[in-house]
């Protein structure tokens, strides 16, 4: 029994600010932001909410997988910038869908977080509790961003991406390398976690504040030791993926497509470099959207096969990393 993407989805506010708006902001310059990162432009919400992005995601991701929301049993929304503490962001999004046959429930894992999502869901329906599901990556970073840090600030934007899975019996893939014969779906998944370099990327949440412990600490934003997370990114990445791979009974050059989380070019760049593959093999969208946290994989994901880029057999591989510190890579079939 594999678990297979039968659709995605993907929603982006309708405000588009470039670098050169930036720029008349703070202290920055496209040339600045574009050659250390590769992002010229992110989409920033104004009247849109992390709900009603994750909704809109997810009413496509619905409409391609040919699928009601009343059929779904599953919704996990991964997210660290729900609209509330309570309800959880999967919970509103299960009500503006009217999914009420769906146990819903949020994941946080920052960066990574709609890869352990994925995961979550993958053991779940192998393991016959359920059958069809929604996973959902949903940010609004812009909302704890300290808008005079251009270090950090000018990395982020706003977005939501979803996919719908389901149990698919079926064995019609056409993968022929030897271990991945007659397989289609989800082949494997590894993830990491290391909290003890988790510092170096933080944002604090409410401080205790009762009658015993009076706390008048300023809101927290989030911060970032750039360094460090790079150095993390390239070192971990292609070895995650590596293990990934070989776990599904490929190799990597038998990988079609690399969609990786879009935190920064020159960190894919370097993974592409390591894994001996053609940049070819990685498409990109940071350029118009940047980094969207839990949003970022499964945006990419819609985008690639909006356009086309996927179809029946294509091997390819997710990772996402970032905050916790957490990593995680799942190869599939399409």
């Amino acid at each position: 029994m594999k678990i297979k993407i039968k659709g995605t989805g993907s929603a982006v506010p309708k405000l588009r600010v470039t670098n050169d708006d930036l720029s008349k902001l703070m202290d920055t310059s496209d040339e600045w932001i574009r050659s250390r990162t590769g992002i010229g432009a992110r989409h920033l919400a104004v009247e849109e909410t992390t709900t009603g992005l994750a909704v809109a995601a997810a009413k496509e991701a619905l409409k391609d997988a040919e699928m009601t929301a009343e059929e779904l049993d599953l919704i996990i929304a991964a997210t660290v910038t729900a609209d509330k503490f309570l309800p959880n962001l999967s919970c509103e999004v299960q009500s503006a869908l009217g999914a009420k046959n769906a146990v819903a429930f949020d994941l946080n894992a920052a960066c990574s977080g709609f890869l352990f999502a994925l995961n979550t869901v993958q053991m779940y329906l192998e393991n016959g509790v359920y059958k069809k599901a929604l996973v959902i990556g949903a940010e609004t970073l812009s909302k704890i961003m300290d808008w005079n840090d251009r270090s950090a600030c000018v990395l982020f934007g706003d977005g939501a991406g979803a996919a719908v899975v389901e149990v698919d019996s079926e064995t019609n893939c056409k993968a022929k390398q030897p271990g991945a014969a007659n397989k289609s779906g989800i082949l494997s998944m590894v993830q990491g976690s290391d909290g003890a370099r988790g510092e170096v990327l933080r944002c604090d949440n409410r401080p205790v504040n009762n009658p015993f412990a009076v706390n008048d600490t300023k809101l927290s934003y989030v911060s970032m030791n750039g360094q460090e997370v790079y150095k993390f990114a390239v070192k971990t990445v292609p070895k995650v993926i590596e293990e990934a791979v070989k776990k599904a009974g490929l190799e990597v050059e038998d990988i079609d497509l690399f969609v990786l989380h879009q935190a920064n070019l020159r960190i894919i760049e370097s993974v592409a470099k390591r894994l001996h593959q053609p940049m070819e093999k990685f498409p990109t969208n940071l350029e118009e959207c940047g980094n969207i946290s839990a949003a970022s994989v499964p945006i990419l994901l819609d985008n690639i096969n909006k356009h086309g880029m996927i179809c029946e057999g294509k091997k390819i591989v997710l990772a996402g990393f970032g905050a916790g510190l957490t990593w995680g890579a799942t190869v599939l079939v399409w």
